[in-house]
């Protein structure tokens, strides 16, 4: 009996950069950050006739970083084989740094080698990863500190109304004004919709726990993210065993590496780690962050990007929701044909469509393009 004849080899051809500034609906902010504008970094590889797109939020800085640098590391490298390619990229900026712009830049590039690899198989992602379940829900997010309390009502009412079960408002720019602003977001969402509270790391420890009692106990708030620094481990920890029941603390969208999440949960810091495939290393980032919650064991929540972390909310066993952020909605479903909107607060993948389902609208775009 003779034994099947091994494939032809397929190989990553083309690598192509291109960075998008495009600005925000009204001028936004958190607790400890204001913008007017966000960059989306798109990454494409071809196979062949067969092309992918990956993409991260950062700064223009990291397209010039993957044409300069890891474009022809990725040419000719086996499309099938991500975790070759992978370990070749990280390789490639170690006198770079892993974190920051570089974790940002092999996180777009990776994303784009499992969108060719699953449309050379003719699979959407989710069945190229195996699912785990066939949809996800989301939560709404924004309520920036810039709004006023008209437009914090309108946007997570809005949310609630389209079925929603779960809203996110930022907090801690103005601590003074934040009792105030979380019930305007309570009175605007009604009592059954869950509210979340985000204060990027602009709190004290002390200032965290007093809120953290007064946000449950007047206002029902049962998630609170970064009420200190995602830094500050012990703070963290702090404030999750001495905060109140029925109030989970989360972090962990600033995790670049798999050493970041492995030391948040060694302390024991949060009750829900966050983790952002455009920024932890692409799917091979995000998948090895599902593996070391699965092993805690500790809930997996995705940060952005809805139309990657849909397919990948899917496949990981560990999540639990994914943050349906309004920059990156706006900016996904005005870039991409194939954008996929919730369902009464669940996005489902199209399994009609190979890959992540993306097209990029080039000439649509193409004003926002950075030169």
């Amino acid at each position: 009996m003779h034994a099947p004849k091994p494939s032809p080899e397929i190989r990553i051809d083309e690598l192509k950069v291109s960075a998008y500034t495009v600005p925000t609906d009204s001028p936004e902010s958190d607790g400890t950050l204001q913008w007017d504008k966000t960059t989306i970094v798109i990454a494409e590889a071809r196979a062949g006739t067969t092309h992918g797109l990956g993409y991260t939020y950062a700064d223009a800085s990291v397209a010039a970083l993957i044409h300069g640098k890891l474009r022809e590391v990725v040419r000719g490298c086996d499309a099938m084989n991500i975790p070759e390619t992978h370990n070749k990229l990280v390789h490639a900026i170690r006198n770079l740094g892993r974190a920051g712009i570089t974790a940002t830049a092999i996180s777009a590039v990776d994303i784009a080698l499992w969108d060719v690899k699953a449309r050379i198989l003719g699979l959407p992602l989710i069945r190229l990863l195996g699912a785990a379940r066939d949809g996800i829900s989301v939560y709404g997010s924004g309520g920036f500190t810039s709004y006023s309390d008209e437009q914090l009502g309108n946007q997570l009412g809005g949310w609630a109304s389209a079925g929603f079960s779960m809203v996110k408002m930022k907090i801690g720019r103005e601590p003074e004004r934040d009792p105030h602003r979380v019930a305007c977001a309570r009175e605007a969402i009604g009592d059954r919709v869950a509210l979340f509270v985000d204060a990027n790391g602009a709190y004290s420890r002390k200032q965290a726990l007093a809120f953290a009692q007064q946000f449950k106990n007047e206002f029902d708030v049962s998630w609170f993210e970064e009420p200190v620094s995602s830094d500050d481990l012990e703070g963290l920890r702090l404030i999750r065993d001495r905060g109140p029941a029925g109030m989970d603390i989360a972090a962990g969208e600033y995790g670049y590496d798999p050493f970041y999440f492995r030391r948040m949960l060694d302390a024991e810091a949060v009750d829900i780690l966050q983790a952002d495939a455009t920024r932890c290393g692409g799917i091979t980032g995000f998948l090895n962050v599902d593996a070391q919650c699965l092993a805690r064991p500790i809930p997996l929540s995705a940060h952005t990007a809805p139309s990657v972390h849909m397919h990948l909310c899917c496949a990981a066993r560990s999540a639990r929701n994914l943050e349906y952020f309004h920059d990156h909605e706006r900016i996904e479903s005005l870039f991409f044909d194939g954008y996929i909107k919730p369902q009464n607060g669940i996005l489902r993948p199209d399994l009609s469509r190979p890959g992540l389902g993306l097209e990029l609208r080039r000439a649509d775009v193409q004003r926002y393009a950075v030169s």
